[in-house]
């Protein structure tokens, strides 16, 4: 999967959200609960793991993501970019000032080991404290 590659070299922040909603227009913050905030060695893998995804199909499910990331530079001021995952449809959605228009819809094979690797860690953090710190 394509991430914006200047967005990734300036990450120093993951925020985890455990989406409720689909926003009504696309650009918007997705809504839910902070589940997790990955940072340093934890944030790059993260990152590194969703660049590894396989790309893959879409499949049809009108688009009900369960978890996004929001990625930070060391300000925090305004998130670089977010990404919205549906494991169902396999279809990943990015938006920020940092994300091209050809990476904002992608697809990926969410049957593969990096993909069933990225469900399982926000799987774990949605059980975490939400102040957890790593």
């Amino acid at each position: 999967m394509q991430l914006p590659v200047e967005a990734v070299a300036a990450a120093a922040l993951i925020e985890v959200v455990r989406i409720s909603a689909v926003p009504a227009e696309r650009g918007v913050p997705y809504p839910g609960r902070t589940v997790a905030h990955w940072a340093g060695a934890e944030a790059a893998d993260v990152l590194a793991l969703i660049e590894d995804l396989p790309g893959g199909e879409q499949h049809r499910c009108g688009f009900s993501p369960g978890w996004s990331i929001r990625v930070y530079e060391d300000s925090l001021d305004l998130a670089l970019f977010e990404a919205a995952f549906c494991f169902r449809c396999h279809e990943v959605r990015m938006h920020g000032a940092a994300v091209p228009p050809a990476m904002a819809t992608q697809f990926f094979d969410a049957d593969t080991p990096p993909a069933q690797a990225l469900l399982a860690l926000f799987r774990a953090a949605t059980r975490a404290p939400a102040d957890r710190r790593g």
